[in-house]
């Protein structure tokens, strides 16, 4: 059985509906992350939820927002510009309910020299994690977050909510997690996503927090590696820099995720074009291993692919073991839905004879039309991941 068999998910007017129900005559403290970022998509995420929160009948006893900067990108002067105004918004935004806090992640944000991307993350991670104390909600908001933070801090807050992912205690779901209700919003535009470009991918890889022993564990070297390059627009320099940097041998068994069904029926065509010289005509993959996930349903796509790599699990056990290695460069819910897949998959067992892995070489540079993002008009997403509703 899958941990999300049955789950919550809202698009647009049902996400206040969603809320409506969640927050309906109960006490309410909240902590609510969000990213420092230039994508104001993520001042109309904050606006609806802080709208709905302040309707009448609702006991906000505490809320707190988490704004995490980065410090490690050269952005150009109007987007540099744009994120400092962002912030700002949001910061006023969110004043009716409660104050602001700011975690900075990024090498040059520690105080400390030589530092690796990896190990800047971490740090960034703890330091969010130190502020989940005793909230009734959680809500990570990805809107303005990079690809990066978010699956780090998606995979590391389930880890602390839902330690124990099997056991099921007095008849409850582990998905209960006491019951704190932790959801993630994103206010989704796969168009304006893919032509958001990604620059100067970084020559340090970066790895999630909590899934490195498949990448450098010694004893894991010998196995053989599934890699799942999960594919979205203008991100081929990014492929072929992690190529490289993850050494994925030739002997990987390469399957290409790519969103269908999607907006654009012809999306997934577009892709393959794209991506045709690294994984096609250099690495010969074959056509019959391209797997195809739900564009617009996160939960879908994290069946689609959590199936995969049990599949593979399984079918590699006479090998003595695989590495499954996920690289996420989709929009936003398909990211969301593999971040929910590595989660469940990730072994708890140290014994285990398999490893998850999800390295990144993140840009340095991202450069967006501020005329496209000011006039996104952007789906809101909520995926309600624990909480009451498993219980």
């Amino acid at each position: 059985m899958m941990l999300w068999d049955h789950y919550v998910f809202r698009r647009g007017n049902g996400v206040h509906e969603l809320w409506d129900r969640l927050f309906d005559k109960r006490p309410v403290r909240l902590l609510y992350i969000a990213g420092r970022g230039f994508d104001v998509r993520a001042q109309s995420v904050m606006q609806e939820m802080v709208t709905g929160l302040q309707a009448s009948g609702r006991n906000i006893e505490s809320a707190q927002l988490l704004l995490v900067g980065f410090t490690d990108y050269e952005l150009e002067e109007d987007i540099a510009q744009l994120t400092e105004e962002n912030a700002a918004c949001l910061e006023a935004i969110f004043a009716p309910l409660g104050a602001v806090k700011y975690v900075a992640i990024g090498s040059s944000s520690n105080g400390e020299d030589d530092i690796s991307a990896s190990t800047a993350l971490g740090m960034g991670i703890r330091a969010v994690l130190a502020e989940v104390t005793d909230q009734t909600d959680i809500v990570l908001d990805v809107s303005s977050l990079p690809r990066v933070a978010y699956l780090a801090l998606l995979t590391s807050l389930l880890n602390k909510l839902v330690p124990d992912k099997t056991i099921v205690k007095d008849g409850l779901h582990p998905l209960a997690a006491n019951g704190v209700n932790f959801q993630v919003l994103v206010a989704e535009d796969a168009r304006l996503d893919g032509n958001i470009r990604a620059e100067d991918p970084s020559n340090d890889l970066v790895l999630i927090p909590g899934f490195t022993g498949a990448m450098h564990a010694e004893s894991v070297r010998d196995w053989p590696l599934v890699w799942f390059p999960i594919l979205g627009e203008n991100r081929v320099s990014q492929l072929q820099k992690l190529m490289a940097l993850a050494e994925i041998p030739d002997s990987a068994e390469i399957c290409p995720v790519l969103p269908h069904p999607s907006l654009n029926p012809r999306r997934a065509d577009d892709l393959l074009v794209e991506y045709a010289t690294p994984l096609f005509a250099s690495r010969r993959t074959p056509t019959t291993n391209i797997l195809h996930v739900h564009e617009s349903n996160p939960f879908e796509a994290y069946r689609q692919l959590l199936k995969a790599m049990q599949r593979y699990k399984e079918s590699m056990k006479i090998l003595g073991g695989c590495r499954i290695v996920v690289t996420p460069l989709g929009s936003k819910l398909v990211t969301l839905g593999a971040g929910l897949a590595c989660f469940e998959m990730r072994p708890a067992d140290l014994n285990a004879k398999y490893g998850v892995a999800i390295p990144h070489a993140e840009p340095k540079r991202y450069i967006a039309s501020i005329s496209d993002l000011k006039g996104s008009k952007p789906e809101i997403s909520a995926l309600l991941l624990t909480g009451e509703a498993y219980s």
